[in-house]
């Protein structure tokens, strides 16, 4: 199973990221630190990346699986090149990966 489930934004203020979109739309916000800051829309959970060291250049897509190791290697053998070893982050583990054409997005599973 493969879905994208979440999607990561590269913010100067994860904590006014988060606050913004409760308080404009009313959506619920997890803060895990001063960097980092979950937002539940409906059927969608983003994050906002404030620490310069963990951002990606642009939104990180992020898709969901059951076996992360076999989604490297259908990634690696379809020409996908791993970015970020995986680790771990509350809820699971995850890694990134560039697909061909440039883009950067992440595989995760859950614990």
């Amino acid at each position: 199973m493969y879905e994208v489930d979440f999607v990561e934004f590269p913010s100067t203020s994860a904590t006014a990221s988060g606050e913004f979109f409760a308080r404009a739309f009313g959506w619920e916000v997890t803060p895990y630190g001063p960097d980092y800051t979950d937002v539940r829309a409906a059927g969608l959970t983003f994050g906002f990346q404030a620490d310069p060291a963990e951002q990606a250049r642009a939104p990180l897509v992020t898709v969901r699986t059951d076996d992360l190791a076999a989604a490297r290697a259908a990634i690696e053998s379809a020409g996908g090149e791993v970015t970020k070893e995986p680790f771990a982050f509350p809820g699971g583990r995850r890694f990134h990966f560039r697909e061909p054409g440039g883009s950067e997005l992440a595989v995760w599973c859950p614990e």
